[in-house]
Protein backbone atom coordinates (compact mmCIF):
# COMPACT_ATOMS: atom_id res chain seq x y z
CA UNK A 1 0.00 0.00 0.00
CA UNK A 2 1.72 3.21 -0.87
CA UNK A 3 0.34 6.89 0.11
CA UNK A 4 1.65 9.95 -1.93
CA UNK A 5 2.69 13.01 0.13
CA UNK A 6 2.92 16.04 -1.89
CA UNK A 7 4.46 19.08 -0.13
CA UNK A 8 4.00 22.75 -0.85
CA UNK A 9 6.37 25.57 0.56
CA UNK A 10 4.73 28.49 2.01
CA UNK A 11 4.71 31.88 0.11
CA UNK A 12 7.77 34.05 1.02
CA UNK A 13 7.01 37.01 3.35
CA UNK A 14 10.53 38.50 2.65
CA UNK A 15 13.69 38.26 0.98
CA UNK A 16 15.76 35.27 2.01
CA UNK A 17 18.64 37.31 3.78
CA UNK A 18 15.64 38.57 5.99
CA UNK A 19 14.50 35.22 7.15
CA UNK A 20 14.22 34.81 10.61
CA UNK A 21 14.10 31.40 12.83
CA UNK A 22 10.79 30.44 13.75
CA UNK A 23 9.59 33.26 11.72
CA UNK A 24 5.64 34.06 12.72
CA UNK A 25 5.27 36.71 10.74
CA UNK A 26 1.60 36.82 8.22
CA UNK A 27 2.03 36.73 4.80
CA UNK A 28 3.01 40.12 3.32
CA UNK A 29 1.35 41.27 0.00
CA UNK A 30 4.52 39.86 -1.68
CA UNK A 31 3.07 36.75 -0.33
CA UNK A 32 0.08 37.30 -1.05
CA UNK A 33 1.13 38.21 -4.65
CA UNK A 34 3.08 34.52 -5.18
CA UNK A 35 -0.17 32.98 -3.86
CA UNK A 36 -2.35 34.60 -6.59
CA UNK A 37 0.06 33.99 -9.26
CA UNK A 38 0.64 29.89 -8.44
CA UNK A 39 -2.52 29.73 -7.60
CA UNK A 40 -3.86 28.15 -11.35
CA UNK A 41 -0.78 25.21 -11.09
CA UNK A 42 -1.32 24.47 -7.32
CA UNK A 43 -5.01 24.73 -6.66
CA UNK A 44 -5.83 21.28 -8.31
CA UNK A 45 -3.49 19.56 -5.21
CA UNK A 46 -7.17 20.50 -3.29
CA UNK A 47 -8.52 17.58 -4.25
CA UNK A 48 -6.28 15.68 -1.97
CA UNK A 49 -7.21 13.12 0.25
CA UNK A 50 -6.34 14.74 3.34
CA UNK A 51 -5.02 17.97 3.23
CA UNK A 52 -2.56 19.67 6.04
CA UNK A 53 -0.50 22.51 6.87
CA UNK A 54 2.18 23.80 9.36
CA UNK A 55 1.52 26.10 12.43
CA UNK A 56 2.92 29.41 11.39
CA UNK A 57 1.19 31.87 9.93
CA UNK A 58 2.76 32.18 6.09
CA UNK A 59 2.03 28.02 5.82
CA UNK A 60 -1.73 28.57 6.77
CA UNK A 61 -1.95 31.44 4.82
CA UNK A 62 -0.70 29.89 1.70
CA UNK A 63 -2.88 27.13 2.40
CA UNK A 64 -6.02 29.11 2.99
CA UNK A 65 -5.32 31.12 -0.29
CA UNK A 66 -4.93 27.96 -2.18
CA UNK A 67 -8.24 26.58 -1.29
CA UNK A 68 -7.17 23.50 0.49
CA UNK A 69 -9.01 24.31 3.82
CA UNK A 70 -5.84 22.26 5.53
CA UNK A 71 -5.66 20.74 8.85
CA UNK A 72 -2.84 22.53 10.79
CA UNK A 73 -0.66 19.54 11.96
CA UNK A 74 2.13 20.57 15.18
CA UNK A 75 4.18 18.44 13.77
CA UNK A 76 4.86 20.40 10.99
CA UNK A 77 6.16 23.78 13.03
CA UNK A 78 9.62 24.73 12.07
CA UNK A 79 12.51 23.76 14.23
CA UNK A 80 12.29 24.89 18.05
CA UNK A 81 14.98 27.35 17.88
CA UNK A 82 15.13 28.60 21.80
CA UNK A 83 16.77 32.03 21.99
CA UNK A 84 17.24 32.50 18.79
CA UNK A 85 13.44 32.56 17.70
CA UNK A 86 13.15 35.59 15.74
CA UNK A 87 16.47 36.29 14.89
CA UNK A 88 17.88 36.08 11.32
CA UNK A 89 21.06 33.88 11.05
CA UNK A 90 23.45 37.00 10.69
CA UNK A 91 22.04 38.54 13.98
CA UNK A 92 22.42 35.27 15.71
CA UNK A 93 26.15 35.19 13.96
CA UNK A 94 26.53 38.27 15.73
CA UNK A 95 25.72 37.57 18.68
CA UNK A 96 26.94 34.45 18.94
CA UNK A 97 29.93 33.54 16.52
CA UNK A 98 31.05 30.12 18.03
CA UNK A 99 27.20 28.72 19.13
CA UNK A 100 26.01 28.99 15.21
CA UNK A 101 29.64 27.56 14.31
CA UNK A 102 28.87 24.95 16.69
CA UNK A 103 24.89 24.37 15.33
CA UNK A 104 26.19 24.30 11.74
CA UNK A 105 28.65 21.76 12.55
CA UNK A 106 26.92 19.07 14.86
CA UNK A 107 23.11 18.02 13.85
CA UNK A 108 22.72 16.79 17.46
CA UNK A 109 24.17 20.37 18.69
CA UNK A 110 21.68 22.56 20.57
CA UNK A 111 23.54 25.85 22.37
CA UNK A 112 20.40 28.15 21.59
CA UNK A 113 18.48 25.97 23.46
CA UNK A 114 16.27 24.34 21.78
CA UNK A 115 15.85 21.99 19.12
CA UNK A 116 18.75 19.65 17.59
CA UNK A 117 18.79 19.41 13.65
CA UNK A 118 18.42 15.93 14.19
CA UNK A 119 15.73 16.14 16.35
CA UNK A 120 13.92 18.18 14.23
CA UNK A 121 14.04 15.95 11.14
CA UNK A 122 13.28 13.18 13.29
CA UNK A 123 10.05 14.82 14.46
CA UNK A 124 9.04 15.86 10.56
CA UNK A 125 10.14 11.87 9.65
CA UNK A 126 7.78 10.48 12.45
CA UNK A 127 4.88 12.58 11.12
CA UNK A 128 5.55 11.10 7.78
CA UNK A 129 5.17 7.88 9.07
CA UNK A 130 2.06 8.20 10.82
CA UNK A 131 -0.19 9.37 8.26
CA UNK A 132 -3.03 7.29 7.18
CA UNK A 133 -1.81 4.58 4.78
CA UNK A 134 -4.70 3.84 1.86
CA UNK A 135 -3.31 2.40 -1.32
CA UNK A 136 -3.49 5.50 -3.76
CA UNK A 137 -4.44 8.06 -0.81
CA UNK A 138 -3.03 11.78 -1.85
CA UNK A 139 -1.83 13.56 1.21
CA UNK A 140 -1.08 18.09 0.59
CA UNK A 141 0.94 19.26 3.76
CA UNK A 142 1.68 23.23 3.24
CA UNK A 143 4.59 24.10 5.47
CA UNK A 144 7.86 25.86 5.80
CA UNK A 145 10.81 25.29 3.71
CA UNK A 146 12.73 24.48 6.78
CA UNK A 147 10.42 21.75 7.05
CA UNK A 148 10.06 20.50 3.41
CA UNK A 149 14.50 20.11 4.15
CA UNK A 150 14.11 17.87 7.09
CA UNK A 151 11.20 15.84 5.21
CA UNK A 152 13.42 15.20 2.05
CA UNK A 153 16.46 14.32 4.75
CA UNK A 154 14.55 11.82 6.26
CA UNK A 155 12.82 10.07 3.02
CA UNK A 156 16.40 9.92 1.45
CA UNK A 157 17.91 8.99 4.54
CA UNK A 158 20.48 11.41 3.85
CA UNK A 159 23.02 12.57 6.21
CA UNK A 160 21.83 15.72 8.31
CA UNK A 161 24.52 17.94 7.00
CA UNK A 162 22.27 17.36 3.58
CA UNK A 163 19.82 19.68 5.20
CA UNK A 164 21.94 22.27 4.37
CA UNK A 165 22.38 21.81 0.96
CA UNK A 166 18.74 21.35 -0.10
CA UNK A 167 17.18 24.69 -1.38
CA UNK A 168 13.26 24.84 -1.20
CA UNK A 169 11.74 28.10 -3.27
CA UNK A 170 8.20 29.71 -1.87
CA UNK A 171 5.53 27.52 -3.87
CA UNK A 172 7.45 24.64 -5.16
CA UNK A 173 6.39 21.30 -4.52
CA UNK A 174 7.66 17.84 -3.80
CA UNK A 175 5.88 14.51 -3.98
CA UNK A 176 6.94 11.47 -1.90
CA UNK A 177 5.49 8.15 -2.31
CA UNK A 178 5.55 5.30 0.16
CA UNK A 179 4.60 4.34 3.64
CA UNK A 180 6.45 4.20 6.86
CA UNK A 181 9.90 3.44 6.79
CA UNK A 182 9.96 3.20 2.88
CA UNK A 183 9.78 6.64 1.55
CA UNK A 184 10.79 7.35 -2.49
CA UNK A 185 11.49 10.89 -3.67
CA UNK A 186 8.91 11.71 -6.44
CA UNK A 187 9.83 14.00 -9.33
CA UNK A 188 7.55 14.59 -12.07
CA UNK A 189 8.05 16.73 -15.27
CA UNK A 190 6.25 17.69 -18.48
CA UNK A 191 6.27 14.08 -21.06
CA UNK A 192 9.04 14.31 -23.71
CA UNK A 193 7.60 15.17 -26.87
CA UNK A 194 9.90 12.44 -29.43
CA UNK A 195 12.71 14.30 -31.54
CA UNK A 196 12.65 14.57 -34.90
CA UNK A 197 15.66 13.91 -36.61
Amino acid sequence: MALRVTFVAAAGSSSVLAERFEDLRPLDQAGWNEVQRAAPELLPLAAADLRYCSPAPRSRATGEGLGYAPLLQLALRDCDMGRWRGLTLGEAMAREPESVDAWLADPRATPYGGESLMDFIGRVGGWLDTRPVEDGCRVVAVAEPSVIRAALVYVLKAPPATYWSIDVRSLSTISVTGRAGRWSLRLEGVSAQPMRA
